[in-house]
């Protein structure tokens, strides 16, 4: 699609995990073959950030996208909806009228039924006519972009038609979730492993392809400052909090097979867990740093199931106001059965038994319907062994706080003690903030721009591998299966606009902390 070498090197430099590196050409042609090319998925996320990395120049001279899905549409009326979804989803806005019109001319639609042999052997043919169009050398991306019990079928038929195995190399793409439990995500591995290599296979988080996320890594392994007390010896406990002030968006039908800990905790939050008490890499090449991850997804302390009602909360929004706004409760809404037990907040208290965590409360919180949408990662230190101030101060000295915001005010900052200005010696805490948007003149990339882009130039270092998902789901298992023992026949509720049920404090009380305030 884009026609100019603009300086990719320039544009990538704003990676931290590819400072150093050498990519000294744009990606190699690709035809995106998108299953579910139609839905939801592509409109707001997929199409708008290929837009984006075409509007910086980075996407590589020969692209095609191929949408497949069963709804009636040519190639036409598949422009006409994309081009409409990416004026309303882009996060640069309207698209520019000249450069849409280049970009559209590599977006296809096939129609067809993608459960059958018949319907990948139309495709084979529609690929072979659009890849000589446009001599993307044979690439191939498969996307997985349809409800995730198609995934296991898609795949089986990809390998069973030979498109697994292209002219060029061949990628496959599996959105999240990746199974709905231990089970389920061992035999979509072994189905994905049977038909694709491991180097073919990428695992997608969003979450990973945030800037501020990345940055984590750069926080703790650039700066000689913070690692020396990245470990049990100065650090009291971590809190990680990613909360939405959204409903279930009409997705009610798969929340209440999901649930908060599916949807959220067992991928996004294990990946901010895994990368804050992870230990540094020997480099950032993709396996390196995955091989930390999963050690410290394999050293949770496993919960016994007596030991999950003391250490875990889950509860379900009630009626209330959000922004303003009334909603309804979890229970009343489409798609949920009135008599519903799914969880949509989630509370627990993690630990790591290695040397650098022994004895550090990780509290982990995600929620629906909750004040407002943050995202947060929080280092809280230990308190001063001997308190100097304790006259002047009979409360004593908060610790230190060293906070990363995800978003939406993706930044850094840290609370420490000042003298407050007086004849006095009375102490008060102050807070150094570092904000993204205040500090660079760069516009930060849409996660999935990084990511497509990523997968282009054959890079797996944000993505997640086979032994990491099931890791992942090892940690949360004992919990599904304590709930699946002990069902309820109705959860604790809180208000939608609030932060949670009352009894989540509880968790924090027991240890000395409280949940913070965002």
């Amino acid at each position: 699609m884009s026609t100019n070498g603009q300086a990719l090197d320039a544009a990538l430099g704003v990676n931290p995990l590819r400072e150093g590196l050498s990519f000294q050409e744009a990606p190699p042609g690709h035809t995106l073959i998108i299953f579910g090319g139609s839905g939801d998925l592509a409109a707001r996320k997929l199409i708008p950030a290929l837009y984006n990395l075409e509007r910086n120049a980075l996407l590589p001279s020969s692209l095609a996208v191929v949408g497949l899905g069963r709804r009636p549409m040519d190639d036409e009326s598949y422009r006409a909806r994309q081009l409409e979804a990416t004026t309303s989803f882009s996060r640069t806005g309207k698209p520019d009228p000249e450069l849409w019109n280049a970009f559209q001319q590599g977006l296809y639609y096939v129609r067809g039924d993608f459960s059958t042999h018949a319907g990948y052997e139309d495709l084979k043919r529609e690929l072979a006519d659009i890849e000589t169009r446009h001599g993307t050398g044979g690439n191939r991306i498969f996307y997985l972009a349809t409800q995730p019990s198609l995934f296991p079928e898609i795949i089986r038929l990809l390998g069973e038609t030979g498109l697994n195995r292209g002219p060029g190399t061949t990628r496959i793409v599996i959105e999240k979730p990746f199974g709905r439990d231990l089970a389920t995500a061992l035999d979509l591995n072994a189905i994905a492993n049977d038909v694709f290599d491991e180097s073919q296979i990428y695992r997608i988080d969003h979450y990973l392809g945030k800037e501020t996320v990345q940055n984590v890594l750069v926080l703790r392994f650039a700066n000689v400052i913070f690692e020396p007390v990245w470990n049990r010896r100065y650090i009291d406990s971590v809190q990680i909090t990613v909360a939405e002030s959204v409903g279930l968006e009409g997705r009610g039908t798969y929340y209440e097979e999901a649930g908060v800990l599916r949807d959220m905790v067992q991928n996004h939050i294990m990946q901010l867990f895994a990368l804050v008490a992870m230990e540094p890499p020997v480099d950032f090449q993709a396996d390196s740093i995955r091989d930390e991850k999963v050690k410290v997804l394999r050293a949770l302390r496993h919960l016994e199931p007596d030991q999950v009602a003391s250490n875990v909360m889950r509860a379900s929004y009630g009626a209330g106001f959000v922004e303003g706004r009334e909603v309804p409760a979890y229970r009343d809404e489409d798609g949920v059965a009135p008599d519903s037990t799914t969880e949509t907040y989630f509370a627990s208290r993690f630990f790591i038994d290695n040397w650098r965590w022994k004895g550090v409360p990780f509290y982990l919180r995600s929620g629906k319907r909750l004040a407002k949408r943050a995202s947060e990662i929080a280092i809280q230190f230990n308190e001063v062994p001997h308190l100097l101030f304790g006259e002047s101060n009979p409360d004593g000295v908060p610790p230190n706080v060293l906070a990363l915001r995800i978003q939406p005010d993706e930044g850094v900052s840290i609370t420490f003690e000042a003298k407050q200005p007086g004849l006095g010696m009375r102490v008060r805490p102050v807070r150094m903030d570092f904000g993204y948007g205040q500090s660079f003149a760069e516009e930060s990339p849409d996660a999935y721009e990084r990511l497509l882009l990523d997968v282009m130039l054959g890079d797996q270092t944000l993505f997640i591998r086979r032994d990491e998902t099931e890791a992942a789901w090892r940690a949360v298992m004992p919990i599904l299966e304590a709930w699946e023992g002990d069902p309820v026949s109705r959860l604790p509720t809180y208000e939608a606009g609030r932060w949670g049920p009352r009894q989540a404090g509880d968790l924090l009380r027991a240890d000395g902390f409280r949940w913070r305030r965002l």
